[in-house]
């Protein structure tokens, strides 16, 4: 939480970066302690110089760090008011007896910084078109002794049951998504899927793009259009060769990534229709549901240590592997801590955010030079005509290589007897 302290005599505001929003964009800083300051109000503050963090000039974009003071000019009550009245604020309705215990009966973590949920199949995790039962929807019954509501950090499918990591702060919110981002969160997932692969324990990259005509809704292989993926899996048991028990961990975060591999390879998740058609439905008292849960999870805690969680199998899940004969205890192998080598495309990636760290920086330095200069420069200088003057610039030599036509030769200069290069002594007469 950020602190406001007392404004001064001409109105305006300062206020301390709180321990929570440390990290956040200044845009969202203001969305969030002050939402009816509109985008544009605040790109005008940075455009003229009014808005300044520790007293230096700041920009939408910048990243904020808890105990710095953030001056904010006075507001403006006639704007604000219409601001608020063009849009009022929407309240969510009170959660019912039945949406709260099933928020908290999902609960399997919970720390000062981090809440780890089992979802259940079936289950959204956000809302959306004919989507009013989610996961979001029913953080409000999760704020415990916290005044913040929880915030999501990543997603799991509908279907996709398992861990699912929610932030109760947003600083903690910031630095679970930098995690999720960087590729050092860990997440295991175990699956059933149709036959068994040829290979027990193999790396899957195939890039994925969002499959034309279904409206982003499908995914499939491109190699033209897609984004770099990739998958490992490792078969943990097999029953003949009708299924396997598979452990799989997503090197990248593409959507439908799971899914969309294990079909290609031949072998989808079992229930998944949308990707396997009738291939990934077993016969012989096999559940139809999706096969496919987020076993566990694990990341670096915002406060040191980790966050390191294991979730239960769902009913038909745990049904169906016990029907198939599958031995629980033969999942569950120890994590190594070295992270997968990024991608081409992430590698890319890391070199333009570089890059415009870089630029953003140096345009940082240029601003903090001070006045601009009041003195005269010194005139320029031609090597061959000295000093220019004052009806103008010395003309550029001709580039080498210049097309040359029925006139004089583009861009050059014909020499003058007074600046022409000597030819040395003079020869003696014959």
């Amino acid at each position: 939480m950020s602190d406001e302290t007392a404004p001064k005599a001409d109105g305006v505001r300062q206020f301390v970066v709180g321990y929570d929003d440390d990290g956040i964009r200044l845009d969202r800083w203001f969305k969030r302690h002050l939402p009816d300051t509109s985008f544009n109000l605040v790109s005008r503050w940075a455009r003229t110089g009014q808005l300044r963090v520790d007293g230096a000039r700041a920009d939408p974009g910048d990243r904020l760090v808890a105990g710095q003071t953030l001056r904010v000019p006075p507001a403006e009550p006639a704007k604000a008011a219409a601001a608020a009245a063009a849009k009022p604020k929407r309240e969510r309705a009170p959660l019912s007896d039945e949406q709260t215990a099933l928020a908290l009966g999902m609960v399997i973590h919970t720390d000062p910084q981090a809440i780890v949920l089992n979802k259940p199949p079936g289950l959204a995790t956000q809302g959306g078109t004919k989507t009013t039962e989610h996961v979001d929807g029913l953080l409000d019954a999760l704020m415990f002794e916290n005044e913040g509501r929880p915030k999501l950090v990543h997603r799991l499918d509908k279907d996709t049951s398992g861990a699912l990591l929610i932030a109760r702060t947003a600083r903690a919110a910031a630095f679970f998504s930098k995690s999720f981002s960087g590729r050092t969160a860990r997440k295991v997932y175990w699956a059933l899927v149709a036959g068994v692969p040829e290979i027990e324990d193999g790396l899957i990259d195939l890039p994925i793009a969002k499959q034309p005509g279904t409206g982003g809704e499908k995914m499939h292989v491109s190699e033209v259009e897609g984004q770099a993926s990739r998958t490992r899996y490792r078969v943990l048991e097999q029953a003949g060769n009708r299924a396997s028990w598979v452990e799989l961990q997503p090197l990248t975060g593409r959507t439908h990534q799971l899914r969309v591999h294990m079909a290609a390879i031949g072998h989808p998740i079992v229930g998944d229709g949308k990707y396997g058609g009738l291939d990934a439905f077993l016969t012989g008292g096999v559940s139809r549901k999706m096969h496919l849960h987020a076993r566990r999870i694990r990341i670096d805690h915002p406060d040191g240590g980790r966050v390191d969680v294991t979730a239960e199998l769902p009913h038909h899940f745990a049904d169906s592997m016990a029907l198939l004969g599958f031995d629980l205890s033969r999942g569950d192998a120890p994590l190594s801590d070295e992270a997968p080598p990024p991608t081409r495309a992430e590698q890319k990636q890391f070199a333009k955010q570089h890059a415009k760290t870089v630029r953003k920086d140096r345009k940082g330095e240029r601003r903090g030079r001070g006045a601009p200069e009041t003195t005269p420069r010194p005139a320029a200088h031609d090597k061959r005509t000295g000093p220019t003057t004052r009806g103008g610039p010395a003309k550029p030599r001709g580039a080498p290589g210049a097309k040359t036509g029925s006139g004089p030769r583009s861009g050059s200069a014909k020499r003058s007897p007074a600046t022409s290069r000597p030819r040395g002594p003079a020869k003696p007469p014959r």
